[in-house]
């Protein structure tokens, strides 16, 4: 990843035709460190960077958010359920992994290596002794490099707000938006 230098940020500022100070209160930091960052005086603390350029693409409208990304219809198992009808539901819909969602809130996944790895005869099991942890969340404002860095370690990505799941995210998405 490759930082903005001040002069970047200066002319990706005034190309927007926006002020230090409009600039400032869409990155919630003060206008004076706008100017002391563009005059090339202070190198800022990565998050502060981060908020500045996230601004400037709000401004230029190119933010994708997560709500952009998600599917909606979540296909999911609870902890109680039976492990055959959670294998069954991946080979129904084609997944390797589905989340485990008690009440509309992700207590975990299972996949079908949990399943393996868990031996034989435990179809009858419920799902909660076999599963792994739940996927990550995210709000749905998150943007899409929030979403990117944690699909670089997870197979998905829940959605939630106030604690409900609204969708999810997998790689699959990301990439059918990119195309």
């Amino acid at each position: 990843m490759e930082l903005p230098t001040p002069q970047d940020l200066r002319e990706r500022r005034t190309t927007l035709e926006l002020t230090q100070s409009e600039l400032a209160d869409a990155a919630e930091v003060s206008q004076p460190l706008i100017a002391r960052i563009e005059g090339g005086d202070v190198d800022p603390r990565l998050s502060t960077l981060r908020r500045i350029v996230n601004a400037l693409q709000e401004a230029e409208g190119e933010v994708v958010r997560a709500t952009d990304l998600m599917n909606q219809t979540v296909i999911s198992v609870a902890p109680d359920d039976a492990v055959r009808e959670a294998v069954d539901l991946m080979e129904d819909e084609a997944y390797s992994q589905l989340p485990v969602l008690q009440n509309g809130v992700p207590v975990g996944s299972i996949s079908q290596g949990d399943v393996i790895h868990a031996g034989e005869n435990v179809g009858d099991h419920p799902v909660s002794e076999v599963m792994s942890e739940s996927f990550p969340t995210v709000a749905p404002g998150a943007t899409v490099d929030e979403v990117r860095n944690l699909l670089d370690h997870y197979k998905a990505v829940m959605v939630t707000d106030g604690g409900e799941t609204v969708g999810i995210i997998t790689e699959a998405d990301i990439a059918a938006h990119l195309s």
